[in-house]
């Protein structure tokens, strides 16, 4: 229960725009300024309670408590460590970027690739701190987690062996900000080791908010220079690197200067007529500023010399800064993958850059309801979530020169980093996309079921089901409009997720919900339209006061279901019987007359006539999976955050869900319902109550 009250507060925090750039989320409700301005009134150094100078900060394992390589680590602030620490010293370069004893070069390395563009570092670096100027012993950095922005607050103790520090430094020693921001990077995922091991473009997302593409050289597709061109002029970062095949070959240096299993950054790409025909160039920049490719079109190469003046100042062929030119095809020989990540339009500030259309949404899978795996699954496939994406407009200028919508679809999974310290792997994850009937199109009040989405074949999907931290691929479709069904491999499966969607073109896109809503018009009846028979036999129950207590009523039901075969059920619960009880009470004598028993006896028979229609294998049982489309029929229309919560309250170890459970939910359901709109103001969907009102509603 709390923990669904934290995420509807996490909504709502939301709504109010609380985890965009401008209004951070304050990661363990750390607020930099007032912890800042309490320390220097009090005359001390800031010391983090939330992430403390101890050896669960350090790791769980390969640098757990009991680990040889967390002996003799002390830790000690940077005033400690050399007499005139600094910050930045003349500006973040990459420099200040030198690996420790810890396997986080993937993270280095997207830092460093950062430092080439100082304004999208200083959103996450903010360049204010010093340890001199109101110095605290307090620093904050901020980072994308997840679809929002967070600001992680850290005091300045890092970890130290011998005087030194144990994982990232600058070279000179003096320079503190990429130790510090290594150290909020942990803290935001739990502890240093959960960095250990990783993927530069991860990094990259987290620094900028952006999504990520990733191309295979080797099986480089037809348009990918144009696509290279496309990204630069929608402002992406994108990097390079030559895979190593063993960890000797870690920065080997090839025969043409380029280095193995080392981030490049890729700054260009133009065309240029070269002896007649048109030769594709692409720039590169190794973020070291020196050792710099030595083949043509290199600096100095004969190939300058066969191309107009105006080219090469358009070019800027020459520079001392690591940047050089090399042919596409030298590019994709050389090189072993490209990392493109595209940034959102809140990150790009030049109105002088087109911007993506960006649109993403928070999702769960649970077990029981909304986990219903990849298509293999048929019985429960269509229960995950589901994205609609209207597609109107076609792209200008297509790369490819044939008409259609390019978007890209990534599907990140949650927390992956933290789940380490449980033993917990990512799950597998991918997604489907489906042309959306005609008869749901402009709707989003719908959940596409079986009979819609396994009666047709996907459009598209994601390159493969594999368990990273998050898929991406981009796609070109005709206009119109489609559903993106996001799962993992199996079933049954828990996780969270943020489903993101960029397109060329303005896209409507939000997921597919069925709107809650109730159907309870039932029919009036009086004491004289009341069958004679059904009036004998209540009578015979319910004696000379012609009332059924509770007690009375849970011996009828359980006597009924106690005579079929064909339903599973422990009985009717006394908290059932009173739910009943309460539902159908007019004159609050907590006792049920003719005509509330006769509207009972109705329901029951109504509910099942259902529950025999959904109990597909004859189990006397129903799965928890039908739970949405037996509710709808039953008039009670329910989407995929309430199905959860049924879910969670009626299900039983297997997901399934039995009789007496399946009548006391839709009970419950139609009293909620009923009270809720009681209670409603104006129709305007809300209801709002004092802590008396509340507790008296809920205890009911």
């Amino acid at each position: 229960m709390t923990s669904t009250a934290g995420r509807l507060a996490h909504q709502q925090k939301r709504q109010q725009g609380i985890g965009t750039k401008q209004q951070a989320v304050k990661f363990c409700n750390q607020d930099y300024e007032s912890l800042k301005e309490q320390c220097l009134k009090n005359g001390r150094l800031f010391e983090d309670s939330s992430f403390p100078a101890e050896s669960k900060s350090l790791g769980f394992k390969e640098l757990g408590p009991y680990s040889p390589k967390t002996r003799g680590i002390v830790w000690k602030r940077p005033t400690e460590l050399c007499s005139n620490p600094k910050f930045t010293d003349d500006g973040a370069t990459r420099t200040d970027i030198c690996q420790g004893a810890l396997g986080d070069c993937w993270l280095l390395a997207a830092i460093a690739s950062l430092t080439l563009d100082q304004r999208i570092l200083s959103r996450v670096v903010p360049q204010d701190q010093s340890f001199t100027e109101d110095y605290a012993g307090i620093f904050h950095f901020q980072f994308w987690q997840f679809g929002e922005w967070v600001d992680v607050v850290i005091d300045d103790r890092l970890p130290t062996k011998d005087g030194k520090l144990s994982f990232v430094h600058s070279a000179e020693g003096s320079e503190f900000w990429s130790a510090l921001l290594e150290k909020a990077y942990a803290k935001l995922n739990g502890c240093y080791e959960a960095l250990s091991g990783g993927n530069t473009i991860e990094g990259f997302e987290d620094f900028t908010g952006g999504i990520a593409e990733i191309y295979s050289l080797e099986k480089a597709p037809p348009n990918l220079f144009q696509l290279i061109q496309r990204a630069l002029s929608l402002g992406s970062l994108m990097g390079c690197s030559i895979d190593i095949t063993n960890s000797y070959e870690s920065e080997a240096v090839t025969s043409h200067k380029l280095v193995k299993g080392h981030a490049y950054s890729v700054t260009g790409a133009e065309e240029v007529n070269y002896r007649g025909r048109k030769v594709q160039l692409v720039r590169i920049r190794n973020p070291w500023g020196q050792l710099e490719w030595t083949g043509p079109w290199s600096d100095g190469s004969s190939e300058w010399r066969y191309i107009s003046q105006d080219e090469k100042t358009k070019l800027n062929h020459i520079s001392e800064d690591g940047e050089f030119w090399m042919s596409y095809l030298d590019f994709i020989r050389h090189f072993s993958r490209l990392e493109i990540c595209n940034l959102t339009p809140d990150t790009l500030e030049s109105d002088n850059l087109r911007h993506w259309n960006h649109y993403q949404f928070d999702g769960m899978w649970r077990v029981g309801s909304t986990a219903g795996g990849c298509r293999n699954n048929a019985a429960t496939f269509s229960s995950n979530p589901q994205f609609a994406v209207r597609l109107e407009v076609v792209d200008d200028d297509p790369v490819d020169g044939e008409d259609g919508c390019t978007f890209l679809v990534g599907l990140m999974q949650k927390d992956g980093r933290k789940q380490r310290f449980n033993a917990r792997s990512l799950e597998t994850i991918g997604f489907a996309i489906y042309e959306v009937p005609d008869e749901y199109k402009g709707r989003s009040d719908v959940h596409l079921g079986p009979e819609v989405l396994l009666r047709q074949r996907h459009v598209a999907m994601s390159h493969t089901f594999v368990n990273t931290r998050e898929v991406c691929d981009r796609f070109k479709l005709p206009p119109g409009e489609y559903v993106v069904v996001p799962s993992t491999f199996k079933a049954h499966r828990n996780g969270s997720f943020v489903l993101r969607v960029f397109s060329e073109k303005k896209a409507a896109t939000s997921a597919l919900e069925e709107d809650i809503d109730a159907k309870l018009d039932e029919p009036e009846i009086t004491e004289n339209e009341v069958d004679p028979h059904f009036r004998d036999i209540f009578k015979q129950i319910a004696g000379d006061d012609m009332e059924v207590s509770v007690f009375e009523l849970l011996k009828i039901l359980n006597n009924i279901v106690s005579h079929r075969a064909d339903l599973k059920t422990d009985g009717f619960s006394l908290e059932t019987g009173r739910l009943i009880v309460s539902l159908l009470d007019k004159d609050e004598s907590a006792k049920l007359g003719l005509l509330e028993f006769h509207l009972l006896w109705n329901k029951i028979q109504k509910y099942l006539a259902i529950f025999k229609n959904h109990d597909n294998d004859n189990s006397g049982t129903m799965s928890s999976h039908e739970m949405r489309g037996a509710a709808s029929e039953a008039g009670l229309q329910v989407n995929s955050f309430v199905l959860q919560a049924i879910v969670n309250r009626y299900a039983d170890r297997n997901y399934a869900i039995d009789f007496d459970s399946f009548v006391a939910c839709l009970i419950k359901l139609e009293m909620l319902f009923k009270m809720f709109k009681v209670l409603e103001n104006a129709d305007s969907g809300k209801i709002e109550l004092d802590m008396q009102q509340w507790l008296c509603l809920a205890i009911v």
